[in-house]
Order: structure tokens, then sequence, then C-alpha cells
């Protein structure tokens, strides 16, 4: 059984630390804590297919960043260095040791969070974080053409007409550059899913990605270098449009003091939605081994 709640965000300490109302659940108590840290324009139940299976080892966290879900609407402050605060603030008020696994953006965070408050994190697991060479590139990428359409669309409470829209999007391919259907890359529940999440979002999540500001004060293979605790970096397969390409995942692995790495061929950047199996596998592996 979850409960939902708003996670409480302690008082800023000074004027340089500004935190925000976070929204999420908490599972079972357990004697191990761990937090869920998704993607952007998603929200804390993107964990869905992950979820359950956790709660039976650990003590697991989900919430929605600013700007997502039910969380507080911060506009012009999403550089992933903004998102930062609002996790450190939170594991902080729950004075117990924890294990980060973050997706895409999440995994920036979690990495963020890592390096911050290195007594109260004992690993990170990253779910292909995007790479700096890739951000610094995105309008050659499908995202160029995603992330355009999904801030037009955000906020609209329609669901099923945005999802029928976002599937006739026609965007690259990562792999052979021909232009498809988005449709055709995801099936149409996870684009119902993906509309839905797009109701509660503020599109000014947006512009700092998109206008290459997202990076601005947070350097990742600078913040890499400090996160001591073991880590377990999942790549997906740049050709399924997974956000490491080779150059960002030798230099981010190389980065992190205490890495396990692994790739995943034909995998796109969804990991746990695409292949929930491995990704259970993996992470049963991983914080098995802690």
């Amino acid at each position: 059984m979850f409960t939902t709640d708003s996670i409480p965000i302690v008082t800023p300490t000074s004027k340089d630390e500004e935190y925000s109302a976070l929204w999420g659940v908490a599972g079972p108590a357990a004697k191990q804590s761990l937090w869920l840290v998704h993607g952007l324009s998603r929200c804390w139940n993107d964990f869905a297919p992950i979820l359950c299976d956790l709660t039976a080892w650990w003590h697991v966290h989900a919430y929605s960043h600013r700007g997502h879900g039910e969380s507080a609407r911060t506009p012009g402050a999403y550089r992933v260095a903004d998102y930062v605060p609002d996790l450190v603030a939170a594991v902080r008020d729950a004075k117990k040791k924890c294990v980060l696994v973050g997706h895409s953006l999440g995994a920036l965070v979690s990495m963020g969070v890592a390096a911050k408050v290195p007594d109260l994190v004992t690993a990170v697991v990253l779910l292909d974080p995007p790479g700096p060479g890739f951000l610094s590139r995105i309008e050659t990428t499908p995202y160029g053409t995603i992330w355009p359409a999904l801030r037009k669309h955000a906020g609209r409470k329609d669901t099923g007409a945005v999802a029928k829209e976002l599937a006739d999007l026609r965007i690259t391919t990562a792999h052979a550059g021909e232009i498809v259907r988005f449709g055709d890359t995801r099936d149409a529940a996870s684009l119902r899913f993906v509309a839905r999440c797009l109701r509660d979002l503020d599109p000014d999540v947006f512009a700092p990605p998109l206008e290459k500001r997202w990076l601005d004060g947070f350097d990742v293979l600078a913040v890499a270098k400090q996160v001591k605790c073991p880590a377990l970096l999942v790549v997906s397969d740049p050709a399924q449009g997974g956000m490491l390409p080779p150059e960002d995942s030798q230099a981010l692995a190389a980065a992190l003091p205490d890495c396990t790495r692994v790739d995943l061929p034909g995998v796109g950047h969804l990991v746990h939605w695409q292949d929930t199996p491995t990704t259970l596998r993996l992470l049963h592996a991983f914080l098995g081994s802690l």
C-alpha cells in the first residue's frame, strides 16, 4: 500500500538555498530507503513498471519534480541545478541513508544529490542520463522535434486527443535519419501515459533544455567525479533514442570513481518501460551487491 502525500521540504537556511514543495508517494516501511527520480515531462508514477517489485525489498519513495505532476511550479527555475536542492532537502529531511535511482533528468539530479550529501547516499543508479555532447546538439536528434511538441501540449486536459496528435507527429529517427510517425516508435498506451503527464506539466520546463541552458551551473563530469558511492550506469542504444552517445558514455563512466557500466543494445531511452525485466534484474543484482 502506497500513501500519497506532499513530501515535506525543510525551510531554507539561507538566501542561497531555495527549495520547492514536492508531491510524491512512499511505500511500506523497510530497513533500506530508495528514491525514484523521474525524467523530463514525466511524474512520480513513471516508475509504475518497477515500483511494486522494489517495495518488497526497499522503503520506496517516488516524487514529481518541480513543475511536474502536483509539485510546485517555479517558472524560470528549471535547470538541472535547480532541481537538485529539492531532493537534497527531502533526503535530509528523511534522515535516513538511501539509494537513488534516476532516469534521464532524474539521473543527473541523483548524481548532484550524491555529490552534495555523500553521507546520506549509499549508491546511485543512473538510467541513461543525457550527456552534455548530446544536449549540445539536441536539434539534430529526435528530441529536437519531440520536446517542442510536448511543450505545445503541456497543460491540455484532453488526454485522448493529445495522444492521437502525438502519434501523428513526424520525427527523424536516430538510426537511419528516416522520417517516421512518433506513434510508430511508441505503443498507443505509452503515448496516452505521456499525454496524461503533460496534463499536469508546466510548459516552461522545456525552455532550458531547448535553449541549451539546462546544464548551466551543473558540470556533469565535474559532479560525477564527486560521486564517491558505487554507481550503476545503464546506457541505452543511441540508435534507438538513447541519450548517451559513445563519447558521452565513455567520459561519464571514466569520471565516476566507482562505476559499473551496462550497455543495452536495442533498448531505447525509456529503459524501465521498454525492457522492464532487464531493468529489474540489473537493479536487484547491483543493489544486492551493496
